[in-house]
């Protein structure tokens, strides 16, 4: 865990280094203080030495000086390693989480690492500008304290053996019940932010079924669960101090009644007595400031495991078998052909049921390929072994003649444009997110690519066009138009594989047939898969796939299917009888 944390705070190694020092001196001349004004007592008072006096209440200034010196360089040191260290690590997780395929995101959650990349780092962070003041500032005053104590009274210190061992075993029964409950309480955390995550990206379906009860019912559960996991860990801790406080006024009133007796006999000095209980009250005091320590450090340790476990989580897809040219560059596909070598595929590799079996398959560079099927039928696995999205269990998927595997996936998908069924768009303005296709794309590129899709009839009617403002997640269009923007997105890429996974869906037939036909001029050499639920919307394709259960069960042109492929022939003829219904 620390071999995976440390890198990310070694930057500011100099500056923990110089807080560390800053903290020790800070409690050293503070514990200096009352030495000083033991002196006062049992001798400047004592003898009425007005000169002492003011000599020793300068040296009392300059040493509460020098420690508040310390102490703001104490604070700003801690201050800025805090804040490195917690940027370094949360670009440094967020960077690798970039580099997961789908089911490493799946095993932790989306809500999880959003925990993870805010919450845990954000402990982490002020846990170490805590611990370079106390956990140094404790201890040395402390260890300080304990030894000026012994120098003053030998005797009255055998009191700090019955404090001690009694604190302790607090510290130890503490820590060791409010561990777990530190690991369970940022579980819980994660399972709150699930609620409200899904609740906000899904809130028109949510409004829309009138079922907003169910998800207050629902966040209330999750909220109470929270709360009663936070009571039980944090309640344990608040426990520690009145038994803390209980066991300090304890070994003060014993140092008053001895130490009482004492200065009575003649044995110690008034002023000794009194530095003595300055010192048992900082010793005291340290001593809860380090149980404090170990309980923070007790969460900071459940918080610091989760995130060494997304750092140290291995991407399920690597470019470690990519190839290099002489030169020692990395290139892409030389052209759009795909083969499917007797590909096997399931999403977990426990599973008994292939999601794709036994798919054998040459689509030649340039072709159009349309791909039918009912839902679970395996289309959308099946083109997201293109890009890499996902692993083929079994069998190679190979594309430009080479295996997917043999390119970097940078390499790789620059050269196909996914245009998935769920369509994204990003928070800005229209030109911002057709820009991720081409990032260099000049104003007239940008427009063909729009008027290619279809989507320059609404944009020429948007005041201010491509700068019109899409709000988050695209809110701002319809479900038409978002899928009319993604796909000119996909077109500004110019891609050598194009695949449109049913996105086409929201749009009326007529605009889909238009679609269809800029993609044969603005992409005559790329590769086209379609997949599609209108059988008019792949009718012209230079073959069609017929999938079912994971299978290609039929390819073949249209007319081809109508005459061999049964399946085919009752979705064509139940669609033709719901166009004629309809009109």
């Amino acid at each position: 865990m620390t071999k995976k944390l440390w890198p990310h705070a070694r930057p500011y190694a100099p500056w923990i280094a110089a807080g560390v020092a800053c903290s020790a001196m800070e409690a050293v001349f503070e514990l200096l203080i009352p030495l000083v004004m033991s002196d006062i007592v049992d001798v400047g008072i004592a003898n009425g030495d007005q000169a002492f006096i003011l000599r020793k209440g300068v040296l009392m200034i300059a040493l509460a000086v020098a420690s508040l010196c310390f102490g703001l360089g104490a604070a700003v040191t801690s201050s800025v390693a805090g804040m490195g260290f917690g940027a370094n690590l949360r670009q440094a997780e967020y960077a690798h989480i970039q580099t997961f395929a789908f089911s490493n995101i799946e095993k932790f959650s989306t809500a999880s690492l959003v925990t993870r990349l805010s919450n845990d780092v954000h402990n982490l962070q002020m846990s170490l500008m805590m611990s370079m003041r106390l956990m140094v500032r404790a201890p040395v005053m402390l260890v300080a304290a304990l030894f000026f104590s012994v120098r003053i009274s030998y005797r009255l210190s055998n009191v700090f053996l019955v404090a001690l061992p009694l604190l302790l075993v607090v510290v130890v029964i503490l820590l060791a019940t409010t561990g777990p409950l530190f690991r369970s309480l940022q579980e819980k955390t994660d399972a709150l932010n699930l609620v409200v995550q899904e609740n906000l990206a899904g809130i028109r379906v949510v409004k829309s079924f009138v079922r907003e009860d169910r998800e207050r019912e629902k966040f209330q559960a999750r909220n109470d669960d929270l709360k009663s996991t936070s009571l039980r860990a944090f309640g344990k801790v608040v426990i520690n101090m009145p038994l803390m406080m209980l066991i300090i006024y304890g070994t003060i009133i014993a140092v008053m009644w001895f130490g009482g007796q004492m200065v009575y006999d003649g044995t110690l000095e008034a002023g000794k007595l009194i530095t003595y209980f300055t010192y048992i009250t900082q010793i005291m005091m340290s001593l809860m400031m380090v149980s404090m320590i170990f309980m923070m450090l007790t969460r900071t340790v459940a918080c610091a495991k989760r995130v060494a476990e997304v750092l140290g989580e291995s991407p399920a897809i690597t470019d470690c078998k990519a190839e290099q040219t002489e030169s020692g560059l990395f290139t892409g596909p030389s052209d759009g052909s795909i083969d499917f070598d007797h590909v096997f595929f399931k999403y977990n590799a426990e599973s008994s049921q292939w999601i794709l079996e036994d798919i054998n398959l040459h689509i030649p560079s340039g072709s159009t390929v349309g791909i039918l099927g009912g839902t679970g039928s395996g289309k959308t696995s099946l083109i997201s072994l293109i890009p890499r999205l996902y692993e083929t269990s079994a069998g190679a998927v190979s594309v430009g003649g080479k295996p997917v595997a043999a390119y970097t996936m940078e390499r790789l998908r620059e050269s196909v444009s996914v245009v998935l069924q769920k369509n994204t768009l990003f928070t800005g303005t229209i030109r911002e997110n057709l820009l991720w296709g081409n990032p260099q794309a000049t104003e007239e590129e940008l427009w063909a690519a729009c008027r290619a899709a279809c989507a320059d009839e609404f944009l020429e009617r948007m005041p201010q066009g491509l700068d019109t403002d899409l709000g988050q997640g695209g809110v701002n269009v319809s479900g038409g138009q978002k899928q009319r923007l993604c796909i000119a997105r996909a077109i500004l890429k110019q891609p050598k594989v194009l695949i449109l996974d049913d996105s086409t869906s929201a749009v009326d037939t007529a605009t889909d047939a238009e679609i269809r036909a800029a993609f044969a001029h603005e992409l005559r050499d790329a590769t086209k898969l379609i997949i599609a639920q209108r059988v008019a919307s792949v009718r012209e394709a230079d073959r069609i796939l017929v999938m079912d259960g994971g299978r290609i069960v039929a390819q073949g042109t249209h007319a081809e299917l109508m005459e061999t492929c049964s399946i085919y022939r009752e979705v064509y003829q139940s669609q033709q009888e719901g166009g004629s219904l309809d009109g």
